[in-house]
């Protein structure tokens, strides 16, 4: 039998019908050119009108990118965004990044350190916020730019 974690593994990488694509072995995140697929409870992703998609390892990067998509990867422009996706933290599903409530500055780090953690409602994010020492709880208009240097440099 199967060890748990690879259990938990493959049923990650399974893609629900309708659910936005999921990153292959060798996609990179365009901003920091780390392996996404190796994150799977962290990734976000991009899709573009013409159907392709762009993955991120985490909602940090994928807010750094919609600050300036041509400088990442020459030639994306937002206004051909399709659709952009997080995956919540307690379920682990994908949802929409723009109905997302994002806690910063918790004691939960993703892959490049501090992390917007995404969940689906605000009861989620509040219960989040308490287990670990979260200091703040937004919505997607409200992570700027200073929002994302802040959680680089550990500033909330």
């Amino acid at each position: 039998m199967p060890a748990p974690g690879l259990l938990l593994a493959a049923a990650l990488l399974v893609q629900a019908p309708g659910e936005p694509p999921r990153p292959g072995p060798r996609d990179l995140c365009p901003v920091c050119g780390m392996n996404v697929a190796k994150y799977p409870a962290w990734q976000a992703v991009v899709v573009w009108k013409d159907g392709g998609a762009h993955h991120f390892d985490g909602a940090k990067d994928l807010f750094k990118f919609l600050q300036a998509p041509g400088a990442f990867l020459p030639g994306r422009r937002r206004d051909a965004i399709g659709g952009l996706y997080v995956t919540e933290f307690y379920g682990l599903k994908r949802i929409p990044a723009e109905s997302a409530w994002y806690v910063v500055g918790s004691d939960v780090l993703g892959p490049m350190g501090h992390e917007l953690v995404p969940f689906a409602s605000a009861e989620d994010a509040a219960e989040f916020m308490k287990d670990h020492k979260g200091q703040r709880v937004l919505r997607f208009g409200q992570v700027t730019g200073l929002v994302t240097k802040g959680l680089d440099s550990g500033q909330f």
